[in-house]
């Protein structure tokens, strides 16, 4: 079997499972997972009270997170799999609150050109795993999970990030691997046959994986 390690990133909105499916992967290849930082982040809760006032801070927050974490993963000895992309930062986040009026177009060309600058060093991923769901199961997800600094989360929100996920999917395509997941009807703790079905295709796509790395 290959030796080779693979970097593979979960994309998708807020609330669609990411988390839940980056456990999944990496137990199921032994590969070492990297989280977004969600809980511990010093701007969300008043980023969802005042994105316009905060929007410049959170984002460069978590391109500085997202970064470091994707240059571990680049030069690890293991195979990983991230929660959340550093490109879903700047093509869905920031690029739609700079098109909301929620962050001006200095800091908007600013974070893009450090963005920019940052990526350019990095390797892009072997596959990412897109997983697509409609407003609806998003925001029931989001209730469900009862995260506080969530409550604020308009369904306008939700429905724009959905269109710039489905506009940045169709370019990535061009840039990236890419698996789309549709999960409205996709539970993982229930549905056994369609998770078999998923790994066996990320399989197709990082051959010779081991069993066991880490």
């Amino acid at each position: 079997m290959s030796n080779r390690t693979y970097f593979v990133g979960i994309a998708g909105n807020i609330g669609v499972g990411k988390t839940t499916m980056t456990d999944i992967i990496a137990k199921s290849f032994g590969w070492k997972p990297y989280y977004e930082s969600v809980i511990n982040n010093p701007y969300l809760e008043e980023f969802y009270e005042d994105m316009k006032r905060w929007s410049f801070n959170l984002q460069i927050y978590f391109l500085s997170h997202r970064f470091k974490a994707h240059k571990k993963m680049t030069e690890s000895e293991y195979s990983t799999v991230q929660d959340r992309t550093i490109y879903e930062d700047v093509e869905i986040f920031a690029r739609n609150l700079y098109e909301m009026g929620n962050m001006n177009e200095r800091d908007w060309n600013n974070y893009k050109a450090l963005f920019d600058i940052m990526t350019s060093y990095l390797k892009r991923p072997d596959l990412i795993l897109y997983l697509r769901a409609s407003v609806d199961t998003l925001l029931t997800r989001i209730k469900k999970r009862s995260r506080g600094f969530e409550r604020e989360i308009s369904p306008e929100y939700i429905y724009m990030l959905n269109l710039a996920y489905e506009r940045w999917i169709k370019e990535e395509k061009q840039r990236s691997p890419v698996m789309i997941v549709e999960t409205d009807n996709f539970n993982v703790f229930e549905d056994r046959d369609k998770l078999e079905e998923l790994l066996k295709s990320i399989r197709k796509y990082c051959p010779g994986i081991r069993d066991s790395e880490i």
